[in-house]
């Protein structure tokens, strides 16, 4: 899986993430887990684990909260060269966890944050893309505000330019974009005109493209996607995983990659004794973006195994290593001695 063809770039906001031990609820016990996280920054370790060259361009605070999250990120193999330092705070988020039928809940804290407030000119997007062989970035980031909104399209602009291809995942973030924006879809449209790879369901489209979409049927889902690739005519492939939520410890997955001529869907899994459900989506990402090269079914696949692999894993990022693929695909499931 190693490329030679450059790193595979990830903006956006890394966060410190604090949460009760066990799965109690917030400030039940007196003491709160610390881990750092964020989507991108999660994508950019898994494929760090996976032997894919990878960095982060990011901006946090130049004192220690600042040296802790980057070094976290160091110790992956992850390259952190293209991340500025500066005065401000990190931004950082509240997890209760899910247990039984009680959904997990996320209460952020990243308004004013460094990133935040860090303005498009401050990157120099030119030298930060040489030789990269993808973009990836999300949603998450123009929901921050309309001045992030505004650093996203400067830097997939600027990747186009220079023919850098660009990754996108909706990432949508209902309580984020309520605090400034009534009309997301008006801010996301230019950005998605941009990417070639879109991480997103039905529902995701449905927002884009102001009107319902049905996810309830395979055809349904086609149909969906096909609006997008008739609306969006950069877009190459629309990667997505469903899921099926049983209960917070039991969930039921599968992944789907749609191309403008194609669909290639995988069986069903059922993801049961979860420990950490955080992250998956950046994992399936990462998945997909390491062996879309292979073709689509293989993306597939190794984005469903990214996956569900991290439903077992604590934190915010994947642990995954080939060798963990290589088992997982396998299906050894049992001790291993």
């Amino acid at each position: 899986m190693t490329r030679t063809d450059g790193p595979i770039l990830c903006f956006g906001e890394l966060l410190l993430r604090l949460s009760p031990p066990g799965h109690g609820p917030l400030f039940r016990e007196a003491r709160l887990d610390a881990n750092f996280g964020g989507a991108e920054a999660n994508v950019a370790v898994a494929l760090a684990r996976l032997g894919i060259g990878s960095g982060v361009i990011s901006a946090v605070p130049d004192d220690v909260v600042g040296d802790a999250a980057i070094d976290a990120l160091r110790r992956t193999g992850v390259d952190v060269s293209r991340i500025l330092r500066g005065d401000g705070r990190l931004g950082l988020y509240y997890l209760a966890p899910g247990a039984g039928l009680r959904a997990s809940a996320i209460v952020y804290d990243r308004q004013h944050s460094l990133f935040a407030t860090t303005p498009a000119t401050a990157y120099d997007w030119h030298a930060l893309l040489g030789g990269t062989a993808r973009l990836h970035l999300s949603g998450i980031n123009p929901a921050i505000g309309p001045a992030m909104a505004d650093v996203c399209l400067a830097a997939m602009t600027a990747a186009r330019a220079v023919g850098v291809p660009v990754s996108f995942d909706g990432n949508y973030r209902a309580s984020m974009w309520a605090k400034w924006c009534d009309d997301p879809a008006a801010i996301l449209l230019p950005l998605v005109d941009r990417a070639d790879l879109l991480f997103g369901n039905h529902r995701d489209i449905a927002l884009l493209l102001r009107r319902p979409m049905d996810g309830t049927t395979p055809q349904g889902r086609r149909d969906a996607a096909l609006a997008a690739f008739d609306r969006f005519p950069n877009l190459r492939h629309i990667a997505s995983m469903s899921r099926e939520v049983r209960d917070a410890g039991c969930n039921i997955l599968r992944a789907r990659i749609d191309t403008p001529t194609d669909v290639i869907e995988t069986d069903a899994v059922e993801v049961s004794g979860i420990v950490d459900r955080i992250g998956t989506g950046d994992a399936f990402a990462a998945g997909v973006l390491a062996d879309l090269g292979e073709g689509a079914e293989r993306a597939a696949q190794t984005g469903l195994a990214l996956a569900v692999l991290k439903h077992a894993t604590p934190g915010d990022q994947s642990e995954t290593t080939p060798r963990d693929l290589a088992t997982f695909r396998e299906g050894g499931f049992d001790v291993r001695r």
